[in-house]
């Protein structure tokens, strides 16, 4: 069955960085588009940043544009979200998942910054 691990969070101060990883298996990950999504406390579900396949177009949130950078590796079956210049709205629980969306998605990983 598919499964989403998402790793990496943590506190971290503004102005810091985190890298965040997604192990994914049950489906053929070289052949699908993902994505990082997040939630905040209160707050819908937001799109983070997406990429293609092949990993040759990504597109970002405005509000982490310049700031996060999504990547995957497809020999690890792996998707990562560099997140530099961390800011306190930053703060949420952040998950991956195909594009179209899987019904089951991971735990998530919990990024808080704070000082």
């Amino acid at each position: 069955q598919v499964q989403l691990v998402e790793s990496g969070g943590g506190l971290v101060q503004p102005g810091g960085s985190l890298r965040l990883s997604c192990a994914a298996s049950g489906f053929t990950f070289s052949n699908t588009a993902m994505r990082w999504y997040r939630q905040a406390p209160w707050k819908e579900r937001e799109l983070v940043a997406s990429i293609t396949r092949a990993g040759l177009s990504t597109n970002y949130a405005d509000s982490v544009k310049g700031r996060f950078t999504i990547s995957r590796d497809n020999a690890k079956n792996t998707l990562y979200l560099q997140m530099n210049s961390l800011k306190p709205e930053d703060t949420a629980v952040y998950y991956c998942n195909a594009f179209p969306p899987y019904a089951s998605w991971g735990q998530g990983t919990q990024v808080t910054v704070s000082a």
